[in-house]
């Protein structure tokens, strides 16, 4: 089974409480500290510069991993690192939407580097969850849909996506090409009571759908390798002196 890890970022939470498997590996990034002290949960690590925390610092019996100011990655993708070194490939990340659009940006961007390496990650939005996959498929069970709908949209995140079917949606593309400056693949919707899938056979998409959809199931069409590199901790050396 794949380690899941939950991550804690400092941006925006919305209504419902954030769910923490049992056995996950927790990870308070930066401002995150704070939610998870409001939630009651102790956090395995904190990472950060700690520049977006209101609170105190961390306490000395929490492993706490401190990040220079000046640094290459974000504490996102810092905190991303951490967990993916100690085995985990399922990401949840709450507080990584909303505020500011650079880091709703930046967080995107990390889901498709986890799809890029053959794990999965999903971004806790507002009434959403914002997730990628590359070579894949995201199979969605049916569910009963609300007469108004449940929007569910996919959008190239690689320059071309080849091989894209959305079947059991109400507008089904079937071996579609989707690029990452034409907006195609936004605003479907799924059926009510009809299993549906999105699939791309070479590319990286990122599909936001509602929040109340159960997760899909995650499918690769073949073996990914690499990581998504070492935990950084040293001041950047591409800044002018």
């Amino acid at each position: 089974m794949t380690q899941v890890c939950v991550i804690f970022g400092a941006g925006e939470y919305y209504a419902g409480t954030p769910v923490v498997p049992a056995g996950a590996y927790v990870i308070a990034a930066d401002g995150g500290l704070d939610h998870t002290r409001q939630l009651g949960i102790v956090p395995d690590v904190v990472v950060g510069d700690f520049d977006s925390l209101e609170g105190r610092p961390p306490r000395t019996d929490v492993r706490t991993i401190a990040l220079p100011a000046l640094k290459d990655d974000p504490d996102m993708l810092s905190a991303l690192k951490v967990g993916w070194s100690a085995g985990c490939r399922e990401f949840h990340v709450y507080g990584g939407l909303g505020g500011r659009i650079d880091h709703t940006i930046s967080g995107i961007q990390l889901m498709a580097l986890l799809a890029r390496h053959g794990a999965s990650g999903y971004l806790y939005g507002d009434g959403l969850i914002v997730t990628a996959i590359t070579d894949g498929r995201l199979s969605f069970p049916a569910h009963p849909v609300p007469e108004d709908g449940r929007m569910v949209s996919a959008f190239s995140h690689s320059d071309v996506s080849l091989g894209v079917n959305e079947p059991g949606l109400k507008y089904e593309l079937k071996d579609g090409t989707l690029t990452n400056t034409v907006v195609q693949g936004g605003s479907n919707e799924f059926r009510d009571g009809v299993d549906a899938a999105i699939s791309v056979e070479h590319g990286t998409l990122i599909v936001t759908f509602p929040i109340e959809v159960a997760l899909p199931q995650v499918s690769r069409f073949h073996e990914f390798g690499g990581d998504i590199g070492e935990l950084d901790t040293a001041v950047s050396k591409l800044l002018v002196r």
